[in-house]
């Protein structure tokens, strides 16, 4: 279920772990959600933490069937492979 924790009204939490990084999610006044963690957080994990959110929200309403989608992506990639190949040979 795409269902995030983000959509339950008013919650707020922390934990620590190992004592060493700490995360707070928040809900402000506005409805939105504020998120903190540690510095030591690597940037390019959550990079694509936030690219996953991200692509959450911009399916969250869609129709479409993961077999569709499965089939639209082989067509891209062998298309594209296609007008690429030269560059691997």
């Amino acid at each position: 279920s795409r269902v995030l924790a983000a959509k339950f009204a008013n919650f707020s939490f922390s934990r620590t772990l190992l004592n060493l990084t700490t995360m707070t999610v928040q809900r402000n006044k506005d409805n939105q959600i504020i998120i903190t963690i540690s510095p030591e957080v690597d940037q390019f994990g959550l990079q694509r933490l936030i690219g996953y959110v991200n692509y959450l929200e911009a399916t969250a309403k869609s129709k479409a069937k993961q077999a569709d989608v499965d089939k639209l992506a082989d067509e891209v990639n062998e298309q594209w492979y296609k007008k690429n190949q030269h560059r691997f040979a």
